[in-house]
């Protein structure tokens, strides 16, 4: 284990299992001025980058017939907290097919929650 790892160890963040294809509810603490407060942002995971400390996900969603991706550092601490919405089967790691994809067609097949 290098000293690189053993500083990162120490930064990371419990959050829960998810997958490109699931939806989620990532509630984002926003600063205004001199204020904070919580910001919801709810979409489809497109792409997961993994790297322990450093690792990022994308979501996207279509706000007002728009769509929208954000790439969120999944260990910072500007994230509150992370809700699977719903589980997804999809057949690849990247979805950015997803981009090109209006209305019904960029639904996802929903999978049977195990619990």
């Amino acid at each position: 284990m290098s000293a690189i790892d053993v500083v990162e160890r120490g930064q990371l963040t419990e959050r829960p299992a998810m997958k490109p294809g699931d939806t989620v509810r990532v509630h984002v603490k926003v600063r205004e001025g001199d204020k904070e407060r919580i910001q919801v942002f709810e979409g489809t995971i497109i792409g997961m980058h993994r790297g322990g400390a450093r690792a990022t996900f994308t979501i996207r969603k279509v706000s007002f017939g728009q769509g929208v991706e954000r790439i969120f550092p999944l260990h910072s601490p500007i994230i509150d907290r992370i809700e699977v919405v719903r589980n997804a089967r999809v057949r690849r790691a990247k979805l950015y097919y997803l981009r090109n994809l209006k209305g019904k067609a960029a639904r996802m097949r929903e999978q049977k929650r195990t619990t």
